[in-house]
Formats: C-alpha cells, sequence, structure tokens
C-alpha cells in the first residue's frame, strides 16, 4: 500500500508538473501571438504613414509647395516621431500589463492546481491511513 501510495503521489507530481509545462507553453504562445498583433498593427500604421508621405510628396509640382512640402514633412517627421514615441511607450506599457495579467493569471491558475493537488493528496493519505486501520 506504501509503495501504491507512493506511486500515486509520484503520478500526481508528474501530471501536475505536465499541467504546469503545458500552461506556461500556452501563456508563451500568447504573449507571442500578442507581440505579433501589435508588431504587424505598428507596421501597417508605419506603411499607411509612409504611404500618405509619398502621395504628397508626389502631388507636390512647384517651388512653392515643394517648401511648403519640406515644412511640412519636418513637422510630420516630428510627429511620427512624437507618434513612434508614443506607440513604444503604449507598446511598454500594453506589454507590462500583459505580462502582469498573464503572471497574475498564470500564479491563480498554480494556486488552485496546488490546492487540487493538496486536497487530493490529503484524500489519498486518508484512504492510505483508513486501509491501515482496516488492516
Amino acid at each position: 500500500h506504501e509503495r501504491e501510495h507512493d506511486r500515486e503521489i509520484s503520478e500526481l507530481a508528474a501530471q501536475h508538473a505536465e499541467e504546469m509545462e503545458k500552461l506556461r507553453a500556452e501563456l508563451l504562445e500568447e504573449q507571442r501571438q500578442q507581440l505579433d498583433q501589435l508588431r504587424q498593427q505598428m507596421a501597417a500604421t508605419h506603411r499607411a504613414e509612409h504611404e500618405q508621405a509619398q502621395l504628397q510628396s508626389q502631388t507636390l509640382h512647384s517651388l512653392e509647395l515643394e517648401a511648403l512640402r519640406l515644412t511640412l514633412n519636418n513637422m510630420h517627421t516630428s510627429q511620427l516621431e512624437l507618434t513612434q514615441s508614443n506607440l513604444r511607450k503604449e507598446k511598454e506599457t500594453a506589454l507590462v500589463e500583459l505580462r502582469e495579467m498573464l503572471n497574475d493569471k498564470r500564479a491563480q491558475e498554480v494556486a488552485i492546481l496546488q490546492s487540487r493537488h493538496q486536497l487530493e493528496w490529503e484524500r489519498i493519505r486518508e484512504q492510505c491511513l483508513k486501509e491501515k486501520e482496516d488492516l
């Protein structure tokens, strides 16, 4: 019975370890997907702004418009830098929040799994004690 009990505990521990690895893998994949989405959104925004700048430069024909375009390009560049800076800050904030959220979620899931494991272990222990008393 003790060997069987030890075997059951070992199986539970192995099952717990597998579940933890599965959860870690799922969390990492979820993080990777969200990072990819953020990168795609930033790339799309950059492409749209770049296409807008090209369209503006193609429509300007005269020297006066060229001077105006240069001024606007300078302003646009500053705006792009500011936008990129803001997007970078937002991305970092979002990543921190996401990381915290995922860590909290993982901690909750770990706590639930540990609680389940403890309850199962207690149940098995009590069952083993009862079987010993019966013997």
